[in-house]
């Protein structure tokens, strides 16, 4: 229990993350967070894949496409409430 409680009361040197942000127009959302970029880049890559999988589909419906990008991000940044995202964000019903 001493253990616990010394980690939460260090404070961490360097508290960035990174994170894969989804964009469709003007909305930006956060779509993943990852301690390494490289993981954030494999994440967008594979984000990025799933939209061109399903490309045919987003055009019948007329929705737009979410386009992806990898952004440094401070822990204290994220919204409480964040979880991450479907890859095409409307399989919780909405698009990002």
């Amino acid at each position: 229990m001493s253990e616990i409680i010394a980690f939460r009361g260090t404070a961490r040197k360097d508290d960035t993350l990174w994170a894969v942000i989804a964009s469709a127009g003007r909305t930006m959302r956060i779509a993943d967070v990852y301690p390494a970029r490289a993981a954030a880049m494999a994440d967008r890559d594979w984000r990025e894949q799933q939209v061109r999988a399903y490309a045919q589909f987003l055009r019948q419906t007329r929705q737009p496409a979410p386009r992806y990008s990898v952004a440094p991000i401070r822990r204290a940044d994220l919204p409480r409430a964040w979880r991450p995202l479907p890859a095409l964000g409307f399989l919780r019903g909405q698009f990002i």
